[in-house]
């Protein structure tokens, strides 16, 4: 199977900054009190996430079924995308936890 890095890659950061606005966008929600508004968009987050995710999959199951890989500068951008999008959706959602507990005082 002929890799297209280019492609897969693309998946993963369209997807990624979709995840990453979604969620960013969800924070600020949270901090007007539309918890409703910031559920939706976490759950939007989770969903481009996991588009991203399988995308980055394809590449883990090639090389785990023995297969060497020369990695392309621009798949490890679409790697730290990924990364930093799941780390910036687990604050999210600790964020609006954190606002709902606000709200009620």
């Amino acid at each position: 199977m002929e890799i297209d890095w280019q492609d897969i890659s693309m998946q993963i950061i369209t997807h990624s900054g979709t995840a990453k606005t979604n969620a960013v966008m969800a924070i600020r929600s949270a901090k007007e009190f539309n918890f409703s508004k910031a559920e939706e968009l976490i759950e939007s987050a989770e969903t481009e996430m996991n588009k991203a995710h399988n995308a980055h999959m394809d590449i883990v199951v090639h090389e785990a079924q023995g297969n060497d890989l020369e990695y392309k500068l621009l798949f490890v951008h679409a790697e730290d995308q990924l990364l930093n999008t799941q780390t910036i959706i687990l604050l999210a959602k600790e964020m609006i936890e954190m606002y709902k507990i606000i709200e009620k005082k």
